[in-house]
């Protein structure tokens, strides 16, 4: 068998609503801090939910021109800022690499859904003639992954997955598996979604998914906790820099984690509902420790999908308790989805930036509003509720989990 190449992370970029940049949201979600708001960008005083996590005050003149900002969709931009971050974090010099051997995989749950919004009054109101000729572009979900592509000018895969909330965790497996089987050195790789819109907010009314707590936004997501009511739409992006480990070594690279698993399956269940006893997300937890070729009892901690809804987090709760047996009383539990609400198709990505800074730092974000832990999601677990904590943290996992049946694990450690 050919030896696997070991694959690290170095770099680290993210917009979300508690901060534009890793540093800044990471040291928000371990203080416990809420960017979850009113939302302002447009009107909502006929929608039953009123609140969200909103990035405010983002702008991507500060990234590229005015000029090209205006020809991507806000998920695209978000994408490419944090892409741009990722890739400063880590040093990285494109001049002096082989950009054969360079890709992107950035995924996308919903993709540039207010370009279709905008699009569709425009036709409505003026006819088909005035419809923007930039709205394909804008709207397609591998428009994220074909702009940060483009950007660098890699040359390497250039890939968009979309698998609803499991998008960005799938891309980074994917991403992982490319530089394993030696097809490509470095991968730019992440998620991102801007669904924060007037259809995207009404849709997940009328599903009846979110919180509606409109009387305390900041506390409405509350994962694990006997008086969830439902998770809290979100906005933003995550991307990560995969490098193989040799190459990172070679040019003195800062590594935050190395990517030790990754394992993906699906319910075959139900297109928005989870197997009930959570079998499914057990099976992708097993098969990514795996992968990794660790043992249940390795593991320190876990970044829970953890969204807030009731469905959700019990069918999670059995899964781990599945998976790790009388060791899921050892380790430490958190969902940050508490602090950032739940960004969809950016949220894996998100949690794994997350994850690593817990790697490295030795810090467990807390998962936050957690006040009576569900009976039923085992109050014997150690949830992290109060406050972040310092700990060693050899040993992470990610969980990702999606409509339609989608359920992805990865694991990362110390290096």
């Amino acid at each position: 068998m050919k030896h696997r190449r070991r694959v690290v992370i170095t770099g680290l970029g993210c917009v979300t609503a508690l901060g534009q940049s890793a540093k800044e949201m990471f040291e928000a979600v371990c203080r416990g801090d809420s960017g979850v708001s009113p939302i302002e960008s447009f009107d909502v005083s006929d929608y039953p939910v009123k609140f969200g996590g909103e990035v405010k005050d983002f702008h991507i003149k500060n990234y590229i021109s005015v000029r090209e900002g205006r020809r991507l969709d806000r998920f695209a931009q978000f994408a490419l800022a944090s892409a741009m971050q990722a890739v400063d974090d880590s040093g990285l010099d494109f001049g002096l690499e082989n950009r054969s051997r360079m890709g992107v995989i950035v995924g996308t749950g919903i993709g540039g859904i207010s370009e279709i919004e905008e699009q569709h009054k425009r036709l409505l109101k003026k006819g088909p003639k005035r419809v923007s000729a930039f709205c394909v572009p804008k709207l397609m979900g591998n428009a994220a992954s074909g702009i940060v592509s483009m950007h660098y000018g890699l040359k390497g895969p250039n890939i968009c997955i979309v698998t609803a909330c499991a998008s960005a965790s799938h891309a980074i497996g994917e991403a992982f598996y490319n530089i394993i089987t030696d097809r490509s050195d470095v991968m730019i790789t992440g998620g991102s979604e801007a669904a924060l819109t007037p259809v995207g907010l009404a849709s997940f009314c009328s599903l009846k998914s979110l919180s509606t707590r409109n009387d305390s936004p900041q506390t409405a997501s509350r994962p694990f906790d006997k008086d969830r009511n439902g998770f809290i739409l979100a906005e933003g992006a995550g991307v990560l820099v995969l490098e193989e480990y040799e190459h990172a070594r070679r040019r003195n690279a800062t590594i935050y984690a190395e990517l030790l698993g990754y394992g993906a399956t699906g319910d075959g269940y139900h297109i928005t509902a989870p197997l009930p006893d959570g079998r499914g997300a057990a099976d992708a937890i097993r098969i990514a420790l795996a992968d990794a070729e660790l043992n249940a009892d390795q593991v320190d901690y876990i970044n829970a999908h953890g969204t807030s809804t009731q469905l959700n987090d019990l069918a999670e709760s059995m899964a781990i308790k599945n998976v790790f047996g009388e060791h899921v009383y050892k380790l430490a539990v958190s969902s940050t989805k508490s602090s950032l609400g739940h960004l969809l198709g950016g949220s894996g990505a998100v949690e794994l930036v997350i994850a690593a800074k817990t790697v490295a730092d030795s810090v467990i974000p807390p998962t936050t509003n957690l006040e009576n832990v569900d009976k039923k999601c085992d109050t014997k677990i150690d949830y992290v509720s109060g406050a972040a904590r310092q700990a060693k943290v050899n040993i992470a996992i990610s969980n990702s989990f999606g409509f339609g049946g989608h359920n992805c694990c990865l694991v990362i450690g110390k290096v």
